[in-house]
């Protein structure tokens, strides 16, 4: 799996790439559209120190990502796009929620063009 491929996908779908993309009522900033919990989930669960403005920063929105899915991702087993994207979309859980399947389906149609485009 192509984590930052992964990555620019959900990017491309959360925000087209605005790293200053506002959404679900203020709550969602940057280009993954990350809500401030993550941000906190991911300083406990982990060595980072990642502060609300690193939302803006398509490296630490990145960061986040990683750990945010990796981190979730262990008790599915083997971390997939679905299941990433999937975690990212519904929380930790996202995976078991019927919810994430529709936005899992947009994503994964992003996520084949870009590695395409990165083989071209």
């Amino acid at each position: 799996m192509n984590l930052y491929a992964l990555f620019l996908a959900i990017v491309s779908i959360e925000s087209g790439g605005n790293i200053n993309a506002v959404g679900d009522h203020a709550k969602a900033i940057g280009p993954a559209q990350i809500w401030a919990v993550v941000v906190n989930d991911c300083n406990a669960n982990s060595r980072a120190h990642f502060t609300l403005d690193d939302r803006v920063s398509l490296q630490k929105s990145f960061e986040m990502f990683q750990i945010y899915t990796q981190h979730y991702g262990k008790k599915f087993g083997r971390l997939t796009p679905e299941i990433a994207a999937r975690i990212w979309n519904g929380g930790p859980d996202g995976p078991n929620k019927k919810a994430t399947l529709k936005y899992w389906k947009k994503v994964e149609v992003a996520y084949y063009k870009q590695i395409e485009n990165e083989q071209n």
